[in-house]
């Protein structure tokens, strides 16, 4: 088998990951710049030429600030939902008006799967501050992907879309106590907080502690604010948490980072 996750960026200044099988190459997300993403691809031995598509979780700019150029260069399909879209296309507007063109654009909905070449896709809803957010799992040659960040809880739904992958890629974005006592604005701080925030390290413990089922053999932590969070602090929190479950013997922890992508998780 050949199936490989490398997250070339996690955080909130640009978050973009690879998801690949044998024959096909997915972009997840495109919150780096053209050029950022290219050099960060190929430092990792893989070829931009060869991506099948681009997916897009949310319209937030960490999540699609580089999607207009990487989609013209790459000149591949770009799937996201249509309130997405629209809500892209309103944010992009010039000064004349006029909004940007993507060329090659396929819409889905949160729970309907596709599929992009031999990868099957499963979006699902995720209750974030956005207009149609969505998170993922893939699945190909055996091998089951989740993708969930940018939450403000973990729902039912979410949870259960998350069972059974092999690699679980989620959110532990703050330390509350440091985001309370951090230099936010409490506008901002009780955005982040809220239910369609950012998932804490505290609640991203008790889901490993109450409802995960342990299957995984990489778990990795995303999207940890700079300002807010360490991350040591985040991993101590979910490997307390993941201590004592039935079969979490085999779950190794892997930590996101903003500035380096992470070593490709191959399977």
């Amino acid at each position: 088998m050949a199936v490989s996750v490398s997250l070339l960026a996690s955080g909130s200044r640009g978050n973009s990951a690879v998801v690949a099988s044998s024959t096909t190459r997915i972009l997840v997300d495109a919150g780096l710049s053209c050029r950022e993403t290219f050099k960060r691809v190929r430092a990792l031995g893989e070829r931009p030429e060869q991506f099948s598509a681009i997916l897009i979780t949310h319209e937030h700019s960490d999540h699609v600030a580089g999607l207009q150029r990487l989609a013209s260069k790459l000149n591949v399909p770009v799937f996201l939902t249509e309130p997405t879209h629209h809500t892209w296309n309103r944010n992009m507007r010039d000064e004349e008006g006029k909004t940007p063109e993507l060329r090659k654009v396929e819409h889905f909905a949160a729970g309907r799967s596709f599929q992009v070449g031999d990868i099957a896709v499963t979006p699902f809803t995720i209750p974030h501050d956005a207009a149609d957010p969505v998170g993922f799992t893939f699945r190909t040659e055996g091998v089951k992907i989740g993708f969930a960040t940018d939450l403000g809880y973990m729902p039912v739904s979410v949870r259960d879309h998350l069972r059974a992958c092999d690699v679980l890629v989620t959110e532990s974005n703050h330390d509350v106590e440091m985001l309370r006592s951090g230099p936010y604005p409490w506008s901002v701080k009780q955005r982040v907080m809220s239910r369609v925030g950012h998932l804490s390290n505290d609640a991203l413990a008790e889901f490993f502690t109450s409802d995960y089922d342990g299957y995984a053999s990489y778990v990795v932590l995303a999207h940890l604010s700079e300002q807010n969070n360490h991350p040591e602090i985040a991993r101590a929190a979910a490997e307390q948490a993941l201590q004592g479950r039935q079969g979490l013997w085999r779950n190794r922890v892997l930590l996101a980072t903003q500035s380096e992508a992470l070593e490709p998780i191959r399977l």
